[in-house]
């Protein structure tokens, strides 16, 4: 191995999936691989968790602003709630997310905050776990009262 973990991941990749095609295993970083296998499921996570967020903050604004509709928060609301679905639909494991308590205020304390800096309403303003359920927000066409 030429190249360390911690001075160029990206060389030390190449070089691992090298090690693993050519056959030479007692050479692989093991213990680099597992964590980099695990930072693959962690990196889906943060992505479905960002979608969700940016989700639910136009949900909203669409429920507390809603002389300021527009058809650029409906576009947005459809287009996360697909690539929102595409990432579930892809990785069925992550469903279980959708009702993880920690997870889904980590994604309300998002959106809330993103809610807020775009609207410019006090965060206080909204409800302090989402009233929604996820089922709801994922639904095409669904819209807060």
């Amino acid at each position: 191995m030429t190249t360390s973990y911690e001075s160029d991941v990206v060389a030390w990749a190449k070089e691992q999936a090298a090690l693993i095609r050519a056959g030479r295993f007692d050479q692989l970083d093991l213990s680099h691989i597992a964590e980099e296998i695990e930072d693959v499921g962690k990196s889906e996570q943060r992505e479905l968790a960002s979608r969700m967020a940016v989700l639910i903050a136009h949900l909203l604004k669409w429920q507390y602003q809603p002389a300021k509709r527009s058809t650029s928060w409906e576009r947005t609301i459809k287009d996360q709630r697909r690539l929102s679905g595409r990432r579930l639909k892809k990785t069925p494991s992550l469903a279980p997310m959708l009702t993880d308590p920690e997870w889904l205020d980590d994604i309300w304390v998002d959106a809330t905050a993103f809610a807020s800096k775009e609207t410019g309403l006090d965060e206080s303003v909204f409800p302090e776990a989402s009233p929604w359920l996820m089922a709801d927000v994922l639904t095409e066409g669904w819209l807060p009262a």
